[in-house]
């Protein structure tokens, strides 16, 4: 076989640059992706198809607790679902309540007692403070005199689909200290009128955009339902009160 002549430097040096010209080339028509070069239209396709894919991958099997829902008031009422309530097997005692979740010698009463205490307060049975009962205005600084009330009673959820609940979120429910609006220090004498009655059947003396509120945000946070009274009463009452922008963060359900 005849051999090749041998090029010149100048020849050698033209075909390097042509080399050089053509890998430059390569790399602009390719993008990191995940560490390796891709084609660009790999590329376009992963952030077109192939992205709507990772982020139906990101978002599959992910719980709705822990999203923090953000909303007018009266959108967080009229997206509250309906569905018609039952008391059957309804027990209070299904639900463990006034616990010391954290271990610190206070259960929850006290700790509810000490966060709405107007004063400081001490130890671990909360019995001295100062306490202004939003439902009717009432003022003492015996705590005696005082209930917690949950804002949705504990029958109340039951009837909304508490019924299908683990044991865990029935207590975690009962003792709920991670949203000051659904654990509230009023009256005695208000929490007892009160009783396990929906807005359809009771409302408070005073502040009834507070606790229309409230209640919104407590039924929204623990995927609760209510019935057709119920949702009339709110949305009709709603729209008589500022529609303030609501932060909710809701809570993780477990279903039996």
């Amino acid at each position: 076989m005849p051999l090749r002549p041998r090029r010149s430097h100048a020849a050698r040096r033209s075909h390097a640059a042509r080399l050089a010209a053509l890998a430059a080339l390569a790399v602009a028509s390719c993008t990191l992706l995940g560490g390796l070069a891709v084609p660009a239209s790999a590329t376009a396709s992963a952030q077109t198809g192939g992205g709507r894919a990772e982020r139906s991958a990101a978002t599959e099997g992910v719980s709705a607790s822990g999203r923090t829902v953000t909303k007018r008031f009266r959108a967080v009422v009229r997206d509250l679902p309906v569905a018609r309530e039952t008391r059957a097997g309804y027990d209070r005692d299904l639900f463990v309540h006034w616990v010391d979740a954290d271990g610190d010698c206070r259960d929850t009463r006290d700790e509810v007692l000490a966060q709405e205490s107007l004063v400081a307060v001490s130890g671990c049975d909360v019995q001295r403070g100062k306490w202004r009962s939003y439902y009717d205005g009432v003022e003492t600084r015996d705590s005696s005199d005082f209930d917690i009330d949950h804002t949705v009673a504990l029958a109340e959820a039951w009837d909304s689909g508490a019924k299908r609940w683990t044991a865990d979120t029935r207590e975690r429910y009962a003792n709920d200290l991670a949203d000051r609006r659904s654990l509230v220090a009023v009256s005695a004498s208000s929490n007892r009128s009160k009783g396990d009655r929906d807005p359809a059947e009771w409302l408070p003396e005073r502040a009834t955009c507070r606790y229309l509120r409230y209640w919104a945000v407590v039924k929204t946070r623990w995927q609760l339902r209510v019935n057709q009274a119920e949702k009339d009463v709110l949305v009709r009452r709603a729209a008589r009160c500022d529609n303030l922008r609501l932060s909710i963060r809701v809570a993780r359900v477990e279903y039996r």
